[in-house]
């Protein structure tokens, strides 16, 4: 065997969602984001189009990110939705979080890749990084909240109308015990043929 299989198979079932509320205040280094951004790249890809798009909050930028989520939130939710403690927690998020990767699909010039694939690509980078956090004892909450797939969204990120903000990796240290996890067995979702 080329890799260590177990270690990569634990890797893999011990990934956890762990909300920014649990993280310490411990910071984590540029140099293990880095390594999670450069592990991302290497998703699969349709025609090597590489379609995904980093911005990260760090420090004091967390604060820009806090107040334009608050007020995406308010701005696009409707009154009788609206709820004061979601609104908080929006904006709560990226304080509670040491780092804060907000993930796009770049949309490229190559009309016979389907937009889905596109999407897929980058939702397998964002896994790539959650791995990778996990490897590294770090806590990774991929957020999607309705209104990053908006237009006034993109506006903030300075993208383009055909372009999409698929979530925010909220990453940081635990503050609790790791976890526990399971899965349905594969006999309930597989059918074999042969």
């Amino acid at each position: 065997m080329k890799y260590n299989l177990s270690e990569i198979t634990d890797v893999i079932k011990n990934r956890r969602t762990i909300y920014p509320t649990f993280f310490s205040s411990r910071k984590v280094h540029k140099e293990i984001v880095e390594h999670l951004l450069n592990n991302a790249t290497w998703a699969p890809t349709h025609g090597n189009t590489q379609p995904w798009k980093f911005q990260v909050y760090m420090g004091n930028s967390r604060e820009k990110l806090s107040k334009n989520l608050g007020e995406l939130y308010q701005l696009l939710t409707p009154k009788e939705l609206y709820k004061e403690g979601k609104f908080k927690k929006i904006s709560s998020r990226p304080f509670l979080s040491s780092v804060a990767i907000v993930v796009s699909m770049k949309r490229g010039d190559n009309e016979k890749i389907p937009e889905i694939e596109e999407v897929e690509a980058v939702a397998c980078a964002i896994q790539n990084m959650c791995l990778t956090a996990t490897a590294y004892g770090l806590g990774s909450f991929w957020s999607s909240p309705k209104f990053i797939y908006t237009p006034e969204m993109n506006k903030f990120l300075k993208l383009k109308t055909e372009d999409k903000c698929l979530g925010i990796l909220y990453v940081g240290y635990p503050s609790i015990d790791w976890p526990k996890g399971q899965r349905k067995p594969i006999e309930y979702l597989t059918e074999w043929n042969e």
